[in-house]
């Protein structure tokens, strides 16, 4: 099938890539010069696991291209997916301004039928928005659907390709047929395409990311409240995520959710309640939760050394909101490099994937030091702090932790060490939901 994908962002690449290896040709249509540009000449702007090997064979066999020509972009095009930002306004409700604009275009541009599908979160009644701006300029026959991605950075192209459930919203006989074709190659193993209409298929992607942004803040209320009663939130976790109504899945602790998509969608969705005059209740509480829990290390380490940080060193694991992803946006590690500074305390950071993206954010701030090697930003430092659960943090060599800190103290936001061990390798160590009593 010839698909489009308006948009190269994150979940534009992920889904042009993952169509075109699954034997589809694709053209990915981006404004940006310069990235369409890099994509070209076979350089990826995001990083993710398995991406690069997908993107450079269909590349190389002519089933992936790139333009900025959306004319050129759209030609024969059965299936146009509008995968476009849908940032917080300044009321946290979504911006739809960048959907509407390729909307608009495609009214003057359409010459033959496709089914437009909004792969991009946005908030109930979005399908019938674009539908309306197309129409304006439409003069052949086109559906507008919803197909909500819910994709783990991290491990997008495995949940692409494998995905526990496909949803459509559409009531478009014409349309459905046309994306049952697309996705059939994707669910072989009996996974569901689930039918339903549009905006019930816009609310389920809100839902879902809500839920479970609700899972980690309740966990980290649990966190918070086991540590004053003596309690170990690790052997309450394995307790309630044996129950299968619970599930194990986002019970971790920890410093609080960042990324893409969750700040964005509980607000999102908290402000689509407010519009219909509904008081979501729940979703204030997990936002309020979440900008609390990201203040958990700092108060932990100001407590440590009697609020006394000024002129201090901090060593810090971690940039990235999550592992296997180089994105920064909304990490609680910003937050905590952000209150470090501004507490006259200086912040040498590592992470595998996400420094250039914090180089970038921050430039040359004079008390952040980015360095590239792990034990490297070790170095004379006060105190090693984690933010990040990377896989290489997990069996460091606390030998040369302990040689090349002033003092052995770790505050770990994501729980990654036994506090037994760590308290007989003579370290002062501190985590979430874990009394003084476990160490």
């Amino acid at each position: 099938m010839k698909i489009a994908v308006v948009g190269t962002g994150y979940v534009g690449l992920v889904t042009g890539v993952c169509f075109a290896e699954s034997g589809n040709e694709v053209t990915c249509i981006d404004i940006d010069e310069k990235k369409i540009s890099e994509l070209k000449a076979g350089r990826l702007p995001i990083y993710e696991p398995d991406l690069d090997t997908y993107f450079k064979r269909s590349s190389n066999e002519g089933r992936l291209n790139f333009t900025t020509d959306l004319s050129d972009g759209l030609k024969g095009a059965q299936a146009i997916f509008l995968a476009l930002p849908t940032p917080p306004g300044l009321d946290g409700s979504a911006d739809l301004s960048y959907i509407l604009g390729a909307a608009k275009d495609l009214g003057t541009l359409l010459d033959h039928y496709a089914v437009i599908i909004n792969k991009s979160t946005v908030p109930v009644g979005t399908a019938e928005r674009v539908r309306a701006e197309i129409q304006k300029n439409a003069k052949i026959e086109f559906d507008v659907i919803s197909n909500p991605e819910f994709l783990r950075e991290g491990l997008a192209v495995s949940d692409f390709m494998n995905p526990d459930r496909v949803v459509i919203g559409t009531t478009s006989q014409k349309a459905k047929k046309i994306m049952k074709e697309l996705y059939e190659p994707f669910v072989k193993e009996g996974n569901p395409i689930l039918f339903m209409d549009e905006r019930s298929a816009e609310m389920t992607k809100y839902a879902a990311n809500a839920f479970l942004a609700m899972k980690i803040s309740f966990m980290n209320e649990i966190a918070n409240l086991s540590e004053k009663v003596g309690a170990n939130v690790d052997d309450i976790r394995l307790g309630i995520g044996t129950d299968d109504r619970i599930g194990k899945r986002f019970l971790f602790p920890g410093i609080g959710y960042g990324g893409s998509c969750f700040p964005k969608d509980v607000m999102a969705l908290y402000k689509t309640a407010e519009e219909y005059k509904y008081d979501f209740k729940i979703l204030r509480a997990v936002t309020e939760v979440n900008q609390l829990q990201k203040r958990t290390i700092f108060n932990k380490v100001s407590d440590y050394f009697k609020g006394d940080l000024k002129g201090r060193t901090f060593a810090l694991w971690g940039l990235a909101f999550k592992p296997d992803t180089d994105d920064i946006r909304e990490a609680p590690a910003l937050e905590l490099i952000d209150l470090l500074i501004d507490a006259g305390a200086s912040v040498r950071a590592f992470d595998p994937e996400a420094a250039v993206n914090v180089k970038k954010l921050y430039g040359d701030t004079p008390k952040l030091e980015l360095t590239d090697h792990q034990y490297e930003a070790l170095k004379e430092a006060d105190a090693l702090l984690i933010a990040t659960e990377w896989d290489l943090f997990r069996s460091p060599d606390f030998k040369t932790i302990v040689k090349e800190l002033k003092q052995p103290v770790i505050f770990d936001g994501r729980n990654l060490y036994d506090p037994h061990k760590l308290k007989k390798l003579g370290f002062h160590y501190e985590s979430i939901g874990r009394s003084s009593s476990d160490v």
